[in-house]
């Protein structure tokens, strides 16, 4: 497993030699998000001439597309993780890869998931297997049970997840039928480590590399009087109807994005599309951000669809040139710095995607509480390569809801541990100010 510092090029260097030099593997699949594997992956032996000669397909697209692309020759195919349970059912037995990389190992963490199960099934029929990350564990060690599997078939840390938590965690959050969370007994942290550490390896860029320096800039927006209340009385009226014992993370994350959407400027009508403004207090710091760079290109994240639409109204009154991270077309244009701003959704732009020619400054519209997108979004820029110092701007709502997610991110917190223990905390304080 490797952690960081140019993986895909240290990973095609090794197939290369694997096959050309040492004649150890045939065919390998690499596994990746989407707009990772459409740009990445099949971009980058283009980019070194030691890799000219590798032969690098994209299964993706249409099912005709991707049959006829995994029957023609090559020495790396390159398949999005939503198709690995189609691309298992479609071998079954006579499974070809004897080598698979799985970019952002991560993505398998969920030992319930499908795309886990199915690569379980293969398993044995994998001669080598790599997995590579930026985030191993983004909400503990809890989550390595399932990646460690893939690398190992369950020789270091057993070979069910229930053995695993036995082992080495103690029930945390939990109520009478559910337990929600797990912490590490004493000594367990180091003695997983321990186990693994044969196969894995970090590898850090400031360790190897001159990087930049990374500023982050927290921009703090205060609501008037007028809002400040209006703020407060919605977020009364969806408090007063919750018992704080009995929330959990579901009910917990749907009031909490109802915050957030406000924090942002809109909140979205029951389940509809249609959505209210209640301010434009982040659009009005979004827009002072863009004079204030003096052209310098923008890396947006946004956190809902009308942060987009909204954003999007206030660009075309500025007539500025700018796109909607959807394919690799966007970020050639971004890289070649045809686009004053590009606009992404944190989850669709967080893994893999070299961003770092297209600008140096980030903003964040709206966070979430996911502490591993937030770093693995901020590493699109803050990358090997980049030659200026990396911004990441902040904006953020102060005295809201905001706030908390802030505060979780910093203290690099379980984002559902944060999240449960921050609205429970607030949920309190707010009945016991309404009594």
């Amino acid at each position: 497993m490797i952690w960081g510092c140019g993986k895909t090029v240290i990973t095609l260097t090794a197939i290369n030699d694997l096959k050309y030099n040492r004649f150890q593997i045939n065919k390998a699949l690499v596994i990746a998000p989407k707009t990772v594997a459409e740009d990445t992956w099949t971009r980058e032996q283009d980019k070194w001439e030691h890799l000219k000669l590798l032969r690098v397909i994209p299964v993706l697209g249409s099912l005709s597309k991707r049959i006829k692309a995994l029957n023609t020759p090559a020495d790396v195919y390159v398949i999005n993780r939503e198709n690995v349970q189609w691309l298992v059912d479609y071998y079954k037995n006579d499974w070809p890869f004897d080598t698979v990389i799985i970019d952002e190992l991560s993505s398998f963490k969920n030992h319930n998931s499908k795309r886990f199960k199915a690569l379980k099934c293969v398993r044995p029929l994998i001669k080598k297997i790599i997995g590579l990350t930026g985030t191993p564990a983004p909400n503990g060690y809890i989550d390595l049970w399932a990646q460690i599997y893939l690398l190992d078939q369950g020789e270091r840390l057993g070979k069910s997840i229930t053995r695993y938590r036995e082992d080495y965690f103690l029930p945390d959050k939990r109520n009478a039928m559910q337990i929600f969370t797990y912490k590490p007994k004493d000594q367990s942290v180091e003695a997983i480590k321990n186990k693994i550490s044969d196969i894995c390896i970090s590898l850090s860029a400031k360790d190897y590399l001159q990087m930049p320096e990374k500023i982050i800039d927290t921009k703090y927006i205060k609501f008037d009087n007028k809002t400040q209340k209006q703020y407060e009385d919605f977020e009364k009226e969806m408090f007063m109807q919750i018992d704080e014992d009995e929330i959990d993370v579901t009910s917990a994350a749907a009031l909490s994005n109802k915050l957030l959407q406000f924090c942002n400027g809109a909140v979205y009508k029951d389940d509809s599309k249609e959505y209210v403004e209640v301010h434009s207090k982040k659009i009005e710091a979004f827009l002072e951000l863009i004079e204030a760079v003096q052209g310098q290109p923008l890396l947006v994240f946004y956190n809902f669809r009308h942060d987009l639409e909204r954003i999007e109204k206030e660009l075309k009154k500025l007539k500025l040139r700018y796109g909607i991270l959807k394919d690799s077309q966007d970020i050639a244009k971004w890289n070649n710095k045809e686009l004053d701003i590009l606009l992404a959704h944190p989850a669709s732009a967080a893994y893999g995607l070299n961003l770092q020619d297209g600008g140096s400054h980030i903003v964040w519209f709206g966070l979430n509480y996911s502490l591993e997108l937030y770093q693995q979004a901020n590493a699109r820029l803050y990358r090997q390569g980049q030659k200026n110092t990396v911004f990441i701007h902040n904006l953020v709502i102060d005295e809201c809801r905001d706030i908390d997610v802030l505060n979780a991110l910093e203290n690099k917190n379980n984002n559902q541990e944060a999240l449960l223990a921050s609205l429970k905390a607030r949920i309190k304080k707010v009945k016991e100010l309404n009594k």
